[in-house]
């Protein structure tokens, strides 16, 4: 069995996957992301989301911050202790088997990029997730620039995710139209950044894609991601599946 567990904010949430079609083998199980989400807390809470499944032949983890050879480099929305800590061999070592740790957007990316709506699409593809932050994800001809973190590009006097995140709209109670203007600047900067051929929106806002993807007018293609917010667990899941056979998480 090969298990994908995705660590946001404020949930973790984690489920077996078939990867030969990119789904769920069994529904997804969800704990509220501890608080403070200190490194020991976090680990006990991936341990006991992995234990509902049984035991798993390895498993992929998400992390929302830049993660470099299984350690973590930063973790804007986590408490300070994940900086620097070996993720992986933390994890391996509360599982008890292979484990992969990677960015959430990246895994979601993965996902996309494989099996949803950046599948066979060649040129620049830009995944970006709206939660309690903003992830990125991007790809050149399918493969992908780990770790690239565009949520903090400086936007409006801040960190863009401050400005354009979903938890800004619901800080601010904004209504989806507003909260669409801010997103519409928010990718219009990309898109001077990036030039890229098509943008996949995903996160949870990407259910109620609807509500505000209309409103956004640009030049690039901008679609909602297939997979919706089960992206991140999907793509940790594969990521996990592609590890050489014999690592059981990295010194």
């Amino acid at each position: 069995m090969i298990l994908g567990i995705d660590i946001g904010g404020s949930g973790i949430k984690g489920a077996p996957v078939y990867l030969a079609r990119g789904a769920f083998a069994a529904d997804r199980h969800r704990v509220e992301t501890p608080q403070p989400a200190t490194v020991k807390h976090v680990v006990a809470a991936v341990a006991e989301t992995a234990a509902v499944f049984g035991a798993a032949d390895r498993v992929g983890i998400t992390f929302p911050g830049v993660v470099l050879g299984g350690v973590v480099r930063t973790a804007a929305n986590m408490d300070p202790s994940w900086l620097d800590a070996p993720a992986e061999k933390l994890f391996a070592e509360a599982l008890g088997c292979p484990v992969a740790v990677l960015n959430d957007a990246d895994a979601a990316g993965v996902a996309e990029v494989t099996y949803g709506a950046g599948r066979d699409h060649a040129g620049v593809v830009v995944m970006l997730t709206f939660g309690t932050g903003i992830g990125s994800a991007v790809f050149v001809n399918g493969h992908l620039v780990p770790n690239t973190e565009f949520g903090h590009v400086h936007l409006h006097g801040g960190d863009a995710e401050d400005y354009a995140s979903d938890r800004a709209r619901q800080e601010h109670d904004l209504s989806w139209a507003d909260w669409a203007k801010r997103v519409h600047h928010y990718l219009k900067h990309m898109e001077m950044l990036l030039n890229p051929d098509l943008f996949i929106i995903g996160g949870g806002v990407s259910k109620k894609s609807d509500n505000f993807l209309p409103l956004i007018d640009i030049r690039t293609p901008i679609v909602p991601a297939a997979l919706r917010n089960d992206a991140g667990i999907i793509g940790a899941a594969l990521s996990a599946h592609r590890l050489p056979l014999a690592l059981p998480g990295r010194a």
